[in-house]
């Protein structure tokens, strides 16, 4: 009889580089636990000003140390992450809003399983953190939406259904949900076991998790267990 798939919930906005991380490992480790990965895109901005976190950002020496520590974390990871010029203007002058709308309209619109979801959200990281390049206006979303394999009308019509109240109304009850879990920033991971949700904040917290849900961590790329740091 085999084991059935763990329901794993991955809370994330693109604006968040910790998240890439997270999404990404994630998604190598989908077989190997055999999880039933689900996207929940959602609004940081409004994780923090709900929960009353501040950004690590704000605070100049964590500001230095996010810097080191994502550099560091990218080449353990092998993910492409790599600092916008301006930090603070992609962040917080720039945020995410409209690009959530954009991820969230894919969700809507995409009936079964998420893996437009997944590709799209992936453009728009490659975008701000790593080729520095804007995820706020329409030209960039449909730009993301392409690359992502939707043709041009589908991009669009997603461009429209992100202005939807629908698609307002959904990111707000996503970003509810992850409330719901105590959240306080993202990625916030939530594993389902015995119908009951384990709540795991950040994007270094996969060893525990894995002691968690009875699993094995082989670092953070499973099909490479002894590359070394």
């Amino acid at each position: 009889m085999s084991n059935p798939r763990k329901v794993v919930e991955l809370f994330y906005d693109v604006v968040s580089p910790y998240s890439w991380l997270g999404f990404e490992v994630l998604c190598r480790y989908r077989n190997v636990w055999n999880l039933d990965l689900r996207f929940r895109p959602a609004y940081l901005g409004g994780v923090m000003h709900l929960s009353g976190n501040k950004p690590p950002a704000i605070v100049p020496n964590k500001a230095i140390y996010m810097a080191t520590d994502l550099d560091r974390q990218a080449k353990y990871c092998n993910i492409p992450l790599r600092f916008p010029a301006n930090p603070f203007e992609a962040m917080f002058e720039k945020g995410s809003l409209n690009a959530m709308r954009f991820v969230t309209a894919v969700s809507e619109k995409e009936k079964v399983g998420d893996s437009l979801v997944e590709k799209v959200s992936r453009e728009l990281w490659k975008r701000i953190w790593s080729a520095d390049q804007d995820i706020t206006e329409p030209a960039s979303l449909s730009e993301a939406g392409l690359k992502a394999g939707f043709s041009a009308s589908e991009v669009e019509e997603l461009l429209k259904l992100a202005k939807s109240q629908q698609v307002k109304d959904k990111l707000k009850q996503a970003t509810a949900e992850a409330m719901e879990h105590q959240a306080f920033g993202f990625p916030l991971i939530v594993c389902h076991m015995d119908g009951k949700p384990e709540a795991f904040f950040g994007s270094d917290r996969f060893e525990l998790m894995a002691y968690c849900i009875g699993e094995k961590w082989l670092g953070p790329q499973p099909d490479k267990p002894t590359a070394k740091m």
